[in-house]
């Protein structure tokens, strides 16, 4: 699978621990930065690899800054991304059966790497339901931005 990651400043050293682990574990992974602890933006990151998915290059977008929660609301500004913070393992795996997320957002500040790493596996693993779930993404794909 390809897989689109980046981070903010407070989620460099995180996303570092995952990028390494992804490819091991044999996904193409296309980092985005930031590469450094240095204060950064996170809409910028968050952006990059929202097109990167929305556009098809890459299966997948996982984004890690201090909550997740501002880069999944960046994220959810490109059409076609449905970008969700994941937390608990069943939030990850309902979103993806549900909502059919291809973004995943985590937050640094409270999550380790294998903690963060068991959400991603699930993300990755899940599939989409389809049913009654693909009327409602269909749905959100239609909403006015």
């Amino acid at each position: 699978m390809k897989i689109a990651i980046a981070a903010d400043h407070a989620g460099f050293a995180l996303k570092e621990q995952l990028r390494h682990k992804l490819a091991e574990a044999g996904n193409e992974v296309v980092d985005f930065g930031t590469n450094t602890a240095e204060s950064c933006d996170y809409p910028d990151f968050a952006q990059t690899v929202a097109r990167e998915v929305a556009q098809g290059r890459s299966d997948r977008g996982i984004l890690v800054c201090s909550t997740g929660i501002g880069m999944a609301i960046a994220a959810n500004k490109v059409d076609g991304v449905r970008a969700a913070p994941g937390v608990s393992a069943d939030e990850v795996k309902l979103t993806r059966e549900h909502n059919d997320a291809n973004v995943l957002t985590l937050g640094a500040k409270y999550l380790d790497e294998a903690h963060a790493m068991s959400l991603i596996d699930i993300f990755l693993g899940t599939g989409f339901l389809g049913g009654r779930h693909a009327r409602r993404v269909a749905k959100i794909a239609q909403l006015e931005k």
